[in-house]
């Protein structure tokens, strides 16, 4: 795009109008409308550019992201017309007058068709909408503000505006490298996330960034990234269960999701599978404390085994949902690919130990099918294969 030809925008849509009226029949001159009067004797048009304002709407409208938005101006201007005895009063000039202005009508957008001049096209072509042309109030005052030298005199007039004439400046477009691309090796490096740095304003707390892994089970070992994470007065809490920290360092606090049997997450009666919060604090007295940011927290329930037992399926294993948890069970058949059922009525056990899916196997037709748990919208990672007879 030569968006560098917009600044020859207001010319250009001087000359676009003058030629869509060219074509209409019309003689049309450019200028004041007293020197359009001394020309020649010829019935014509004349096209006056009285005023350039910005567009108010469009003032912070950029091109692209993060480049300083272009001018938009709004262009008005006076259409006068002249009988063959130059005069601008007379019934043969009001006449002229009215087709000019309803060949104006006919152009309430200005488009560049093909066989608009080549220099009008490349100022213009780069505005995102059509230009539009209204019509304005002409009144009295306005006319006779723009006609007011002592060689000049009152002629009736008619005005309209142009929007939006878009200027671009010259200067070249902003622009970056790309970020998680180590620029410094060859070829490039793609170091993703892990080689990204943000220097920030040191905090009066503890501050996290991410957790490793995202999603995980009972037991997993978890990696909390972020900053003033060694105090000794730290504490970390996935939803409202206190996790055993076993590293502190500076940048990050190595805590266990515990999984033992018996263990308040692995035991099935404070928490379930799903979406929680997790965040540290520092303990300041025995009933206050400064809690870091939230950080979205994965927690999967874990299939160890799944098994048809006269015609019902049982599944063991940790955390497979109560009775006030969304759990759905899917047989998927691996051959094609296809989920074949769903299964959302299932009997839940208080510890979340064990899970009963009553008469699936008489909902599918024979076949092998691997199940698919998931529990509060988060699936576990084993899918064990069960054989329908």
């Amino acid at each position: 795009m030569a968006l560098a030809d917009s600044g020859k925008a207001i010319g250009a849509v001087t000359r676009l109008l003058q030629d869509h009226l060219i074509r209409r029949g019309f003689e049309v001159s450019i200028g004041k409308p007293e020197d359009a009067a001394n020309s020649d004797t010829t019935e014509k048009l004349n096209l006056y550019l009285y005023e350039t304002s910005f567009d108010p709407q469009l003032r912070n409208f950029s091109l692209r992201d993060g480049e300083p938005p272009p001018l938009w101006l709004i262009l008005k201007f006076l259409l006068t017309a002249f009988d063959n005895g130059e005069s601008s009063d007379t019934a043969a000039a009001h006449d002229l007058l009215g087709r000019g202005m309803a060949a104006l009508h006919e152009l309430s957008f200005l488009r560049l068709d093909p066989l608009v001049a080549l220099d009008v096209r490349l100022a213009l072509e780069n505005n995102p909408e059509p230009l539009k042309l209204s019509f304005d109030e002409s009144s009295v005052d306005l006319q006779s503000k723009t006609m007011q030298g002592t060689d000049e005199r009152y002629r009736l007039s008619v005005a309209f505006q142009v929007r939006p004439v878009m200027i671009v400046p010259g200067n070249l477009p902003r622009s970056a490298l790309l970020v998680g691309v180590d620029y410094s090796t060859t070829p490039e490096t793609i170091i993703g996330g892990e080689g990204v740095r943000i220097e920030v304003i040191p905090s009066m707390g503890a501050r996290l960034d991410r957790v490793e892994p995202a999603r995980f089970e009972a037991g997993a070992l978890l990696t909390l990234y972020g900053e003033d994470l060694n105090a000794s007065t730290l504490e970390a809490l996935l939803g409202n269960v206190q996790l055993v920290i076993v590293e502190r360092h500076v940048n990050r606090l190595v805590v266990t999701a515990e999984g033992s049997p018996g263990t308040p997450i692995a035991s099935g009666a404070t928490l379930s599978a799903g979406e929680m919060p997790l965040v540290v604090r520092r303990r300041l007295s025995p009933t206050r404390a400064r809690s870091s940011n939230l950080l979205a927290a994965r927690l999967l329930p874990t299939l160890t085994s799944a098994a048809l037992v006269g015609g019902d399926l049982e599944l063991q294993g940790l955390l497979l949902g109560n009775d006030t948890d969304d759990v759905m069970v899917l047989f998927y058949r691996e051959s094609d690919g296809v989920t074949v059922h769903l299964f959302d009525v299932v009997t839940t056990a208080p510890d979340q130990q064990t899970l009963t899916i009553p008469g699936a196997a008489a909902a599918v037709p024979a076949g092998s099918y691997r199940v698919i748990l998931r529990v509060n919208n988060q699936q576990a990672k084993a899918s064990p294969i069960v054989v329908v007879p």
